[in-house]
């Protein structure tokens, strides 16, 4: 049996355990509350402080879907290290296995899916209904950046599998202990904790919650979040040897004129795949960066690719600018039948065109990137809501 909690003022009072009466309670709580699940400290030595970016957040399985799942929090810190929180109450049966299937899910498809642009929009709008004004949330997370490279840093966390999961309960059985030990000993870049959160009730409004935290002895063997393993970035040198290894003369000079007017005109930033890949990002009309595709070598000859960015377009400027930039898009084999299927979509998604396809069409590289600057005219000042179910670039 649970024993009670005593505080001392003028009186001695009994607070006694309380189960929380339903889940959204208890989310609610956290979601006002993060700093009981602020444990640990930052890279930096500083006290571990999260920030809500979004409760329910949506996650999608595919570059092509709308939201399939709802993770019950997402937070991020100083580091830009995301924590994915679940919550369940003791009551439900869920908490002991099913739990760990679905935060894995969402881990996994949230890293591949959840793009910088929609991480920062999300961010912001809440912030906008809690009332939090945006410089006061921004000054505990930037510290000197800009708010898009904090954001760009956040996905490539994800990306890199360093991120915290948070199994939060009001109880947390011994099977969820077993496998949070587990999963924390054996997972190089994730931390994985389960945080048993007790509620104590007194007279009136009265309420005390003590957190303890399970899966720390697992941490003792892996270094700190922030001090892992930094993420390995592709450099414009890799790519360039692997053009010249895999591609025909005609692709690498497809990708050539595509590279060189993202580095005159925006920036490039490697990716952080398996292969070879390179992010072209470019600054709008309103100052603002937006990935706009990411060119890629794969191993298998033939699959040089440029992926065009129309899920993070879509959340930066809305359905109806992204649909004059598809539009605008050259006729290239396969491409144009991918922009027809995603127009029902309101163009939520990442179509990927070979590099010797475009280079095949006369005139393809040239429609593209009169495109891209029709698309950096656009005014996006007015931001419109993010499409559901939007994604980042793959790699």
């Amino acid at each position: 049996m649970e024993q009670p909690v005593f505080i001392v003022g003028e009186g001695l009072q009994a607070l006694e355990v309380a189960e929380f009466d339903t889940e959204e309670e208890f989310q609610e709580l956290l979601a006002r509350h993060p700093r009981v699940l602020d444990f640990g400290t930052l890279a930096d030595g500083r006290p571990l402080r999260l920030s809500l970016v979004a409760r329910e957040m949506g996650v999608p399985t595919s570059a092509e879907s709308a939201a399939s799942y709802w993770l019950d929090h997402l937070f991020v810190d100083a580091d830009a290290v995301p924590t994915l929180v679940e919550v369940k109450r003791a009551t439900d049966s869920r908490i002991r296995r099913e739990v760990v299937g679905q935060m894995l899910d969402y881990a996994a498809n949230g890293s591949r899916y959840w793009p910088a642009a929609l991480l920062q929009r999300s961010f912001e709008e809440t912030c906008r209904t809690d009332g939090r004004p945006l410089p006061q949330a921004y000054e505990e997370l930037l510290d000197g950046r800009t708010a898009e490279d904090f954001w760009a840093a956040v996905e490539e966390r994800l990306a890199a599998g360093q991120m915290r999961l948070l199994f939060v309960a009001d109880r947390i059985p011994l099977e969820l202990r077993a496998i949070v030990e587990f999963l924390n000993g054996h997972l190089r870049h994730t931390d994985v904790y389960a945080v048993e959160l007790t509620q104590y009730r007194g007279a009136g409004a009265l309420k005390v919650l003590v957190p303890r935290v399970y899966g720390e002895v697992a941490m003792a063997a892996k270094t700190a979040m922030g001090q892992q393993r930094t993420v390995r970035r592709t450099t414009r040198a890799e790519l360039d040897d692997a053009l010249a290894a895999r591609c025909t003369p005609e692709a690498r000079h497809v990708a050539d004129q595509l590279l060189a007017h993202a580095e005159t005109h925006g920036k490039l930033r490697g990716g952080t795949g398996q292969y070879p890949s390179m992010k072209l990002h470019y600054r709008t009309a309103a100052g603002n960066w937006v990935p706009i595709g990411i060119l890629s070598v794969l191993e298998t000859p033939g699959r040089e690719e440029f992926t065009f960015s129309l899920g993070s377009i879509a959340t930066r400027f809305g359905t109806e600018t992204t649909t004059e930039f598809a539009t605008a898009l050259p006729p290239v084999e396969g491409l144009d039948r991918r922009l027809a299927e995603l127009r029902t979509a309101g163009y939520n998604g990442w179509p990927t065109v070979t590099l010797q396809a475009i280079a095949t069409e006369p005139g393809a590289t040239e429609a593209i990137l009169t495109a891209v600057e029709r698309l950096l005219r656009a005014d996006d000042e007015a931001l419109p809501a993010p499409a559901a179910g939007a994604g980042p670039l793959r790699g």
